[in-house]
């Protein structure tokens, strides 16, 4: 008997929907259009009245250029994260400028979402154009999300949640983004579309602090360092200052101040611009590159002293000038300069570099690092490398004991070894770079062993300390040699020489 009610049931539903559908069918075929829409916005005003929930649409192309939209961007990153692990349909897509695989929700997927106690729904949706009668291609898909919540929480969701998605969805699309090393080169206009004045590869340097050759206190002030000033946004807006930081690597060659920038954009997960000076056409270039720098990222000029002639001419410290002699060298500087400026190949000045670190264009992007190295930072003019240019100065010397404790370790798998009292011993007498070091430590074949790596930088170090006896002894003997006048000078015909200038290194 309930078996024929229930039958009877579904048969009284059917005939129903078959009517309905019947009857829409008419109404779609002989109703005016103008009518039908009528009844549609009345209908979906009353809907309104009735239906508690609120829906927004993030749609994946906006705009007439077909360009991705942003904030659909942030939002799949934020549910790739955090409801990957709940939904059931997942899909797997290698973004473009993405190093890992990321998982997603697949189409009409619905995931579940809390934030300050209100519940919301997202579901991934696409919607499918028609087809043209005079084509054959099916019609065009278009992906959106839906995000769906109680209209009593609509203060909540659009304001504190819908932000909250966006930023942490950006911060998830930069920490799985590939990173990118770029750098500038001749013959660049400015940009049109589709093209930049720098060209990139991926960035895939393995150097960390772990792996860098330095005293371990200096290493986790620098570190320090870096973390205070990717966590200071707001601080930098409070008084009134671009949110970026200067850094100038001095040392001899070899003590690792390229492996030190490596280390840093490992660290904070940015990007490096490697700005080649001497393929900037002028000032107005300079600025241009600026603006084409992305934030999260570390600008870098290496050895700053080779890279420019500036324009201009400064009195050294101590050095006095009449005032004839200081008008005639500003005169002469200007001319110069104006010549300079005016010929067909213009390079950058002292000012306009000043005003690439620091000056009011600088402060577009944020987060930014700007880093100078250079083997001879008494070259460099002061204005340049003053406090709050170059904000933080680190000198990079010769290697220390701690430092070769850090290259064993890497190269050799060794804590400690009998022959490291010997190294300590020598490498505190003489001046030695971790680079040189490097090289002693590095295997030469498949049978060298620790111990004899061991022994030859133990080689390499009498050596060296050999030679800076000589050294040491052969300006004893030249100074006792020189005949001296009464009053300190040396005699005309003995003056040494000037040495020539010592050439630029990397």
């Amino acid at each position: 008997m309930e078996a024929i009610k229930m039958a009877e049931m579904w048969a009284t539903m059917g005939s129903t929907l078959a009517s309905i559908m019947f009857l829409w069918a008419i109404i779609r075929q002989y109703c005016p259009v103008e009518v039908r829409r009528f009844f549609e916005k009345y209908t979906h005003r009353v809907m309104g009245y009735l239906y508690p929930y609120i829906r927004i649409s993030f749609h994946e192309f906006l705009g007439e250029r077909l360009r991705r939209s942003e904030a659909y961007s942030a939002v799949e990153a934020y549910l790739s994260a955090n409801t990957s692990k709940s939904a059931k349909r997942l899909k797997a897509e290698m973004g473009k400028d993405c190093s890992n695989l990321v998982l997603t929700m697949n189409e009409y997927e619905r995931v579940t979402d809390e934030f300050e106690g209100v519940t919301v729904w997202w579901v991934s949706s696409k919607v499918v154009s028609p087809a043209s009668s005079m084509s054959n291609y099916p019609g065009q898909e278009k992906r959106l999300y839906k995000l769906k919540f109680h209209k009593k929480y609509r203060e909540v969701v659009t304001g504190s949640y819908l932000e909250h998605v966006i930023r942490e969805g950006k911060e998830i699309r930069i920490r799985n983004r590939q990173r990118k090393l770029y750098t500038n080169g001749t013959g660049y206009k400015w940009p049109s579309y589709k093209h930049s004045m720098w060209s990139h590869i991926v960035f895939e340097h393995p150097a960390t602090f772990d792996t860098l050759a330095m005293e371990p206190e200096k290493k986790q002030e620098i570190i320090e360092d870096l973390l205070t000033f990717s966590k200071s946004k707001d601080f930098y807006a409070r008084i009134g200052k671009a949110w970026k930081r200067g850094y100038l690597l001095y040392g001899p060659p070899g003590t690792g101040k390229s492996t030190m920038i490596a280390a840093m954009a490992n660290f904070l997960g940015y990007d490096v611009y490697d700005l080649e000076l001497t393929a900037v056409k002028d000032n107005t270039e300079l600025r241009k590159l600026l603006i084409e720098t992305t934030s999260k990222s570390i600008i870098v000029i290496e050895d700053i002293d080779c890279s420019l002639d500036f324009t201009g001419k400064r009195k050294k410290k101590g050095e006095k000038f009449s005032d004839d002699e200081n008008e005639k060298l500003n005169a002469e500087a200007g001319r110069k300069e104006a010549k300079e400026e005016g010929s067909s190949s213009n390079k950058v000045t002292l000012s306009g570099l000043l005003n690439f670190i620091d000056g009011i264009w600088s402060a577009s992007g944020g987060e930014r690092l700007i880093m100078f190295t250079t083997n001879y930072v008494e070259k460099l003019d002061p204005a340049l490398i003053r406090r709050g240019r170059m904000d933080k100065h680190i000198q990079l010397s010769y290697c220390s004991f701690e430092g070769f404790k850090v290259l064993a370790k890497n190269y050799l798998k060794l804590e400690t070894h009998p022959l490291f009292h010997t190294i300590q011993t020598l490498i505190g007498e003489i001046k030695i770079t971790p680079a040189d070091v490097a090289e002693n430590l590095m295997p030469k074949s498949t049978v060298d062993d620790a111990e004899k790596c061991l022994s030859r930088l133990i080689e390499a170090l009498k050596e060296a300390k050999e030679a800076e006896a000589a050294i040491i002894e052969a300006e004893k003997l030249k100074q006792s040699a020189s005949p001296v006048k009464e009053d300190g000078g040396f005699c005309d015909g003995d003056r040494e020489t000037a040495e020539p200038e010592n050439q630029c290194q990397r």
